[in-house]
């Protein structure tokens, strides 16, 4: 099982708006909203935006180009829930946000 790996303090989030970290030279979004930390992978499958600069909406983070929604709780896209990105686990200890880096099932 992968380890979680440190990526930013919760300091550093700010409420409703993403931010993109590198993990292992893979780029992933980071949210926080009401209170709990989401990521999924950076990157929009349809032209290659950064999701860590898209929208929030609820819990659905909207693309900055095509408005393309994808879910943060679990990485599937909300048009066609078939269909999804990486979704990654979060933790938060002694004011670090941590991700474990293992996908979960949803990405495609």
């Amino acid at each position: 099982m992968p380890e979680f790996q440190t990526v930013c303090r919760i300091g550093d989030l700010a409420e409703g708006v993403g931010r993109t970290f590198f993990v292992d030279d893979q780029p992933i979004a980071v949210f926080l909203i009401a209170g709990t930390v989401f990521a999924i992978d950076d990157t929009c499958p349809h032209m290659g935006a950064s999701l860590g600069s898209g929208f929030i909406d609820g819990e659905t983070v909207v693309c900055p180009w095509h408005f393309w929604r994808f879910r943060l709780t679990d990485g599937r896209w909300a048009d066609n829930p078939k269909l999804g990105i990486g979704c990654y686990s979060v933790r938060v200890i002694d004011g670090n946000v941590q991700i474990q880096m293992d996908r979960s099932s949803t990405e495609t």
